[in-house]
């Protein structure tokens, strides 16, 4: 479901697993400007259940997604080419840094310079089924069972986002991010970064199992009429600069991502 583009992160400086799980220490790491990223002011809390839930279910659906898995991957290697999995460092909970899994869905296709073309001139048909269907998240499950993302919650964002989110915007990061959220169901990328930011602040101040089981019924729903799937006058999703608007240097495109 996010905006970027398909470009594999520069991980030199960035621990897999920081030592301390903070949002300060991950932003500490990058280079550039530094912003208010703080930790969170909260005690994150876990909802009763949530991780059983998540696991029941994934494990339940294995003989419907695990096929799945295995045809687009296939696909994807005859379309596309390899690498069949787009692997990239995304910020979750506290700020840890995982690798997000989902399948490619862009070419490699340069300029005479070597640098990337914009998203919208590698984003090929195939892709765009893959995008438009949110069937390239579908390896993201292999992060939910590995407890590195819940089904629902915030989605994962570029690692280098970090030290741009005000103290307001950081407190996404007390919950696991999600394959799907509440920004997700009520616009997608079609949301503006301040709107997608309030959606996920206030699914953590007011996340409920019943909530949950919403948010997955109205996803299925979102994928069958295929909204939000990009930004108004972008391919994907426009880069996030910091709420002050202030350039980020070095900054791959969010979502490929992110999904959102």
């Amino acid at each position: 479901m996010t905006a970027a583009r398909e470009v594999h992160a520069d991980r030199r400086g960035i621990p897999e697993r920081p030592a301390r799980g903070h949002l300060e220490f991950a932003a500490a790491a990058l280079p550039g400007p530094r912003g208010p990223v703080v930790a969170p002011r909260t005690a994150p809390g876990r909802l009763p259940m949530k991780r059983t839930f998540d696991l029941l279910l994934v494990l339940a659906t294995l003989p419907i997604w695990l096929p799945c898995i295995m045809v687009l991957a296939l696909l994807v290697r005859l379309v596309l080419g390899g690498p069949v999995f787009f692997r990239q460092p995304r910020a979750g909970r506290d700020g840890r840094i995982f690798r997000l899994w989902k399948f490619r869905s862009m070419t490699d296709a340069r300029d005479a310079q070597g640098r990337l073309l914009p998203d919208a001139e590698r984003l090929t048909r195939f892709g765009r089924a893959l995008r438009s269907t949110s069937l390239d998240e579908l390896p993201s499950l292999v992060n939910v069972l590995r407890g590195e993302m819940s089904l629902v919650g915030p989605r994962p964002l570029l690692v280098e986002y970090l030290p741009l989110y005000s103290p307001q915007q950081a407190r996404r990061h007390e919950v696991l991010p999600g394959v799907t959220g509440w920004a997700q169901v009520n616009g997608r990328n079609a949301l503006g970064w301040e709107q997608r930011f309030e959606h996920d602040v206030w699914y953590v101040d007011h996340r409920t199992f019943g909530l949950d089981l919403r948010i997955l019924a109205m996803t299925i729903g979102k994928v069958f009429r295929r909204e939000g799937v990009s930004a108004q006058g972008h391919a994907t999703m426009e880069p996030f600069r910091g709420t002050s608007g202030a350039a980020v240097r070095g900054v791959a495109r969010a979502d490929e991502g992110p999904g959102p």
